[in-house]
């Protein structure tokens, strides 16, 4: 029986390309939108097996780049998806682009829940990012969210540029709680190969001190559920659409560079908007074994508080989780917390996952 329950649609159109995005985006070009959206729709059409969804998310690139009449044909094209009675509908929006009209549209087509991307409150910071933003704006559109009843809002903050202060980031995380909203994500910058800072031979800042913002940025988001390793949330708050990547549940990807996970099968779209535009959409397929998805299970599941289910992991692999992997050490030493339902990294250990999920997958014994 299929199972998706869960869709991910990719806009790759922004209006600026900030200096450390690896993400699929194309500078916005009206011609390009149109043919996109015709495409984008066609993608859709063909793939799409009529299930009745639980979580939307629209992201990109920048959503709110296109205008109101291209915001009005994606919704169009997007009708075509079943929703059920509850489903979270999330787009993600800039405040250099998004309009109190745009937010109009977002909320006529069903949209309950919106992502900002504010990054930083520093002049120098954005404009490092390649970024503009006007702080009592980002109030007025707060505000205008809440007045049309889009009260499930998220806000991105990225700290860790070389040279940025601890009260740098304390300010800005000050700054999003006088916002008072329910959701908020915050990102360590990664230099990732190809984009503008690396390219320009950008420097990261020490881990030692990475350590301290991230520590600084949970104890100052206390009143908040820290979820997710990044991602912190008021009760009732989480996002269901990202809990279905941790979750390791299927879902599909429609869009330029987009990934799905249908089946057997994980797979990823090109990245050329030409080969795009041709119909060509599958760029890579990977065939997955059951072992393969239990690495995904645990990996991913791993990244929230909640941890890993034992019997949702013998329901899907017919395998005890300790009979997979040998983890005995890892509690004793307390990078593990274990009771007889669930297996997690306590939070103070977060900033350590990656090393503690690389010690657990060499002690893998299923092969």
């Amino acid at each position: 029986m299929n199972s998706v329950r869960s869709c991910y649609i990719h806009i790759p159109f922004c209006k600026k390309i900030c200096s450390y995005c690896d993400f699929c985006k194309l500078f916005y070009d009206r011609e390009y939108v149109s043919k996109y959206l015709d495409t984008l729709q066609l993608e859709i059409n063909t793939y799409y097996q009529g299930e009745e969804l639980d979580t939307i998310y629209i992201g990109g690139g920048t959503p709110s780049s296109l205008s109101d009449s291209e915001l009005e044909k994606l919704f169009s094209i997007l009708s075509v998806l079943k929703k059920s009675s509850s489903c979270e509908v999330t787009i993600e929006a800039n405040f250099d682009s998004i309009t109190e009209s745009k937010l109009d549209i977002c909320k006529k087509y069903g949209v309950n829940r919106i992502s900002f991307g504010l990054e930083s409150t520093h002049a120098w910071i954005l404009e490092r990012m390649g970024r503009s933003l006007y702080l009592d704006y980002v109030h007025h559109i707060i505000a205008y969210c809440k007045r049309i009843g889009i009260c499930n809002i998220n806000v991105d903050l990225m700290y860790a540029f070389l040279g940025e202060s601890l009260e740098e980031v304390e300010e800005d995380i000050q700054f999003i709680q006088s916002l008072d909203i329910p959701h908020i994500s915050t990102y360590s910058l990664i230099l990732e190969e190809h984009t503008k800072l690396y390219l320009e031979k950008e420097k990261s800042i020490s881990e030692e001190l990475d350590a301290k913002m991230y520590e600084m940025i949970c104890s100052k988001l206390s009143d908040y559920t820290h979820y997710e390793i990044s991602n912190f949330c008021k009760e009732g708050y989480s996002s269901r659409h990202n809990l279905c990547y941790w979750q390791n549940r299927e879902y599909y990807g429609f869009g330029l560079g987009a990934s799905g996970y249908l089946g057997d099968i994980r797979y990823t779209n090109t990245r050329s908007i030409t080969h795009y535009l041709q119909k060509k959409f599958r760029y890579l397929e990977e065939k997955l074994s059951i072992y393969d998805k239990m690495e995904y299970e645990v990996i991913l599941n791993l990244r929230t508080k909640k941890g890993i289910s034992k019997k949702n992991f013998f329901d899907k692999y017919s395998m005890k989780l300790e009979e997979c992997y040998h983890y005995q050490d890892l509690v004793r030493e307390g990078y593990f917390v274990e009771d007889d339902e669930y297996l997690a990294i306590p939070e103070k250990y977060f900033y350590l996952s990656n090393e503690i999920l690389v010690r657990l997958l060499e002690e893998c014994c299923y092969e």
